[in-house]
């Protein structure tokens, strides 16, 4: 009764009867999303999923640093895994004591696959050829089943790896250099403090060097990231004026970390949120997102009803211009499964919408900035301490000064 009188013009505005039945449908998602609240949130996006055209453009070279080759779950003792990423071809196997290695993925002795067939003994690989088995510790070939004896010089080139945060990394430098540094742990992942809430996957046409610009480039987030949650991520629909009456607000400041973390920067968001001009505290979300080399990103999330936790964002190069990105939450115990799906979810429908940016735009080496932009000169100058003198590069790129 109270609600037909609302649209006879008696009782509140019409404006709190739209408030009023928004809060409706969200509760009624609410409701419908803890019906599956039980299993972690799984998203793969595939190529051509997300935007709508494909770049063009060539890359800068790859960066040196820390990447991710898969999840630890995704390997368990006895398995060999084959992939492909930063132009290399690894194959990456699991001893029976738990050890993790990476390899070269082509016998040195007449190229056959090593995870095509190969297999786990000991703490080495066979070669599926002619049972040929290298050391995963240092790529030493310790036994030929036909071969009185072993050359010296036969080994299989080996890759610096470590598994933190549930995950497997492998250290890339062009020139072969060993990690100058190393892949913090998160306490709370580490103790099961947080648990896993949820993962996504992304593929992106585009050169690693936009992602994490995006960082610095703290003018696109009114624009890209202030129309609401409920517009979706095409951007031909996001500013749709049915969803005119909620926006985001962001506030943010990039910041390159000093010695001895000069490879680590970080990015302070405040996110405040408003229903028709009305401030909505309860939505109210402070993020840290600090970056460690050119693939990794720790981004915590705090709220003062809502708990605490962490999305662990890696991005590694499968091609110059092919990045896999993936976003792993993880959240505290005590804090309904929904609430962090529900925040995966959110960061997922942002995500795409600088996808499709990153899918259609063009690497400018001398862009055309105002003033307000500076800190994305300033992020440029901080990422090229991830290339090398030997770095391959273009050939109208002589420096590293774009």
């Amino acid at each position: 009764g109270w609600c037909w009188a609302t649209l006879l013009g008696a009782g509140p505005g019409r404006g709190e009867l739209l408030f009023l039945l928004l809060l409706l449908l969200l509760l009624l998602l609410l409701v419908l999303l803890l019906l599956g609240c039980s299993q972690p949130l799984v998203l793969r996006r595939r190529p051509g999923q997300v935007g709508y055209l494909r770049p063009g453009a060539l890359p800068p070279p790859y960066p040196n640093g820390w990447y991710r080759l898969l999840d630890s779950a995704q390997l368990p003792r006895g398995a060999v895994r084959s992939l492909a990423l930063l132009g290399e071809q690894l194959a990456v196997f699991r001893t029976q004591d738990g050890q993790a290695y990476v390899v070269d993925t082509y016998c040195p002795h007449l190229g056959a696959n090593l995870a095509a067939g190969g297999r786990v003994v000991g703490n080495c690989i066979e070669c599926p050829f002619h049972g040929w088995e290298f050391r995963g510790e240092d790529g030493k070939c310790t036994r030929i089943p036909y071969a009185e004896k072993v050359p010296d010089f036969a080994t299989v080139r080996t890759w610096p790896s470590c598994e933190v945060n549930g995950m497997l990394l492998i250290w890339y430098h062009c020139q072969g250099a060993g990690p100058t540094w190393a892949v913090p742990e998160q306490r709370e992942v580490a103790t099961k403090e947080w648990v896993f809430r949820g993962q996504t996957e992304h593929l992106v046409d585009a050169h690693i060097q936009e992602i994490p610009e995006n960082a610095a480039d703290t003018a696109h987030l009114t624009f890209v990231h202030g129309p609401a949650l409920l517009g979706g991520s095409d951007l031909r629909y996001t500013r749709s004026k049915l969803w005119d009456f909620i926006k985001h607000t962001w506030k943010a400041e990039w910041q390159p970390e000093q010695e001895p973390n000069k490879h680590c920067s970080r990015l302070l968001l405040q996110h405040t949120a408003t229903i028709f001009g009305k401030h909505i505290s309860l939505m109210d979300l402070s993020v840290s997102a600090r970056q460690v080399g050119p693939g990794l990103v720790f981004l915590l999330f705090e709220h003062a009803f809502l708990g605490r936790g962490i999305i662990l964002q890696t991005v590694t190069p499968l091609e110059p211009l092919l990045q896999n990105v993936v976003h792993t939450i993880y959240y505290q115990k005590n804090i309904l499964a929904i609430i962090p799906k529900f925040i995966l979810r959110a960061e997922c429908i942002q995500f795409e919408r600088d996808i499709t940016i990153w899918n259609n735009k063009q690497y400018l080496p001398k862009p055309l900035l105002v003033r307000e932009d500076s800190s994305i000169q300033k992020h440029r100058r901080w990422f090229a301490q991830f290339y090398s003198k030997k770095s391959t590069r273009l050939p109208a790129q002589e420096g590293l000064d774009w």
